[in-house]
């Protein structure tokens, strides 16, 4: 019999973050707290910028963004946010948006997995992603209830499941 096998790997679906984006630069544009607070936010590239004219503003707009990227089924571990900085009159902050495990993350998945998971669990780091592979499919579903119960610095997604 061969070996069963799954990927975790921590990717963005691009499109929902776009959704999440859009949705909360119009609630920001019409909701009345907001008003002449020069507040908005933008996707560019890896990055969402927003913006407003106080520190605490430009957390508002990041509560609100943060509310709609969990309502499209985004994990937060995904997002990367920074300082606010002031720049002249207004105050900017930078959220980055996180792809891949990277690999001192995946050394510590991996420890895990041959730690606390069951016996015969194989993890191999490939890239920015692990395959685990085992004999028995059981073995897999432990170790993907393991991941799911700990609190890991990364968004994890389990993919092909074989």
């Amino acid at each position: 019999m061969a070996d069963s096998s799954f990927d975790i790997v921590s990717k963005l679906d691009r499109q929902e973050v776009d959704n999440a984006v859009n949705q909360a630069a119009k609630e920001v544009s019409q909701r009345y707290d907001f008003r002449g607070t020069g507040a908005s936010l933008r996707l560019s590239g890896d990055e969402i910028v927003l913006t407003a004219n106080a520190e605490e503003r430009v957390l508002a707009v990041l509560d609100v963004l943060q509310t709609k990227l969990l309502r499209r089924g985004i994990s937060l571990k995904a997002l990367e946010v920074g300082e606010p900085r002031e720049s002249g009159k207004e105050v900017r902050l930078a959220a980055a948006l996180k792809e891949g495990i990277s690999s001192e993350d995946a050394k510590k998945i991996s420890k895990l997995i041959r730690d606390e998971g069951p016996k015969g669990v194989k993890p191999l780091i490939q890239g920015d992603e692990l395959r685990v592979s085992s004999k028995k499919r059981d073995d897999l579903q432990e170790v993907i209830a393991l991941l799911k119960g700990k609190d890991l610095d990364v968004a994890l997604q389990f993919v092909n499941y074989r």
